[in-house]
């Protein structure tokens, strides 16, 4: 299950993804990724809710509601990157389609049920469509994230103020010296550039970190920093043996029992809420990559599966009851 910390004595408004399943109605956070089970009559669809409130509703796996479609979905219309990162989980084998080709997949995923596209990469802000992107999935109702490495944050914040629902920003260390091992030289300055600027612009800003043997040591660090640098939150990713960071699963690949442990042990400053995303937790998820073929994490989140081309609102389907998210 998800370990969550919440010691935020503020409260905000953002815009959450909201729904209905037989009897359960349910939130959807674009910038956490979870989803929270909720007694309150509230509109569906996109929706402006206090983050406070939405945090104290208890979570639940969007494998356990009877959709046909998932809640949410990691849409990576692109490989392109500007670094190379060991651990990366995306297939850069797999060709990119063209301009034409991604407004086709994004009118797609607005028709399709989905509720929350999380855009990511390769790194998605290389894209000058993006916006276009974006503004096609939030009109047809579809909350919406973008996952970067934070090189080009700083430049597009402006403009991603008035686009996006959150921003969630790849930091595996409190420190350039920490991070930069994993992301290159000069990665920590831009990262923490472009979390300035989208928290001046009051982007909804999380910083996401993959919990690894490396890192865990830092983990207390990257709280602190996360509560200077005045983010709403922190996720600790646990290492999935996914696309490249397969072969580095076997030296720096955690225990279940050692990722909680290590969360669980934080001391949380105020205002800043923490996040474990296990294995578990990535179970089922569903990933369009470049090509726009539909994959599926599988079950423990130990290997994706391919699918088929999303061409139609049905092919992101579930097709089993065993957790598909």
């Amino acid at each position: 299950m998800t370990t969550f910390h919440s010691s935020a004595t503020t409260t905000t408004n953002r815009v959450f993804a909201t729904g209905a399943c037989d009897n359960t109605r349910f939130v959807h956070d674009p910038l956490s990724g979870l989803t929270h089970r909720t007694e309150d009559l509230i509109a569906l669809g996109r929706a402006r809710l206090p983050s406070s409130s939405v945090a104290s509703w208890p979570t639940i796996h969007p494998g356990e509601l009877d959709r046909e479609v998932p809640v949410s979905v990691c849409w990576s219309p692109l490989v392109r990157c500007n670094l190379a990162c060991p651990h990366c989980l995306d297939d850069k084998a797999v060709p990119e389609l063209a301009r034409k080709e991604r407004q086709r997949i994004a009118a797609l995923l607005g028709e399709s049920g989905v509720l929350a596209v999380d855009l990511s990469g390769g790194e998605p802000l290389l894209l000058r469509d993006l916006g276009d992107l974006m503004a096609t999935l939030t009109s047809a109702g579809c909350v919406v994230s973008v996952t970067t490495n934070g090189w080009h944050l700083q430049r597009r914040a402006e403009a991603l103020a008035e686009q996006v629902d959150a921003v969630r920003v790849s930091l595996d260390g409190p420190d350039a010296e920490s991070h930069d091992r994993w992301r290159g030289p000069g990665s920590f300055r831009r990262a923490v550039a472009g979390v300035r600027a989208a928290v001046a612009h009051a982007i909804p800003t999380q910083l996401q970190t993959v919990l690894m043997d490396s890192t865990r040591g830092n983990a207390q660090r990257m709280v602190d920093v996360a509560a200077q640098l005045g983010v709403d939150s922190v996720t600790f990713l646990q290492m999935l043996p996914i696309g490249e960071g397969a072969a580095l699963a076997g030296a720096e690949q955690l225990t279940d029992e050692q990722a909680h442990t290590t969360v669980a042990d934080l001391d949380v400053p105020e205002a800043v809420t923490v996040r474990l995303r296990t294995r578990d937790d990535a179970g089922g998820f569903t990933v369009i990559r470049a090509d726009g073929r539909v994959w599926r994490n599988d079950s423990t989140a130990d290997g994706i599966t391919t699918l088929h081309t999303l061409n139609s609102p049905s092919d992101l389907a579930l097709t089993g009851r065993d957790g598909s998210a």
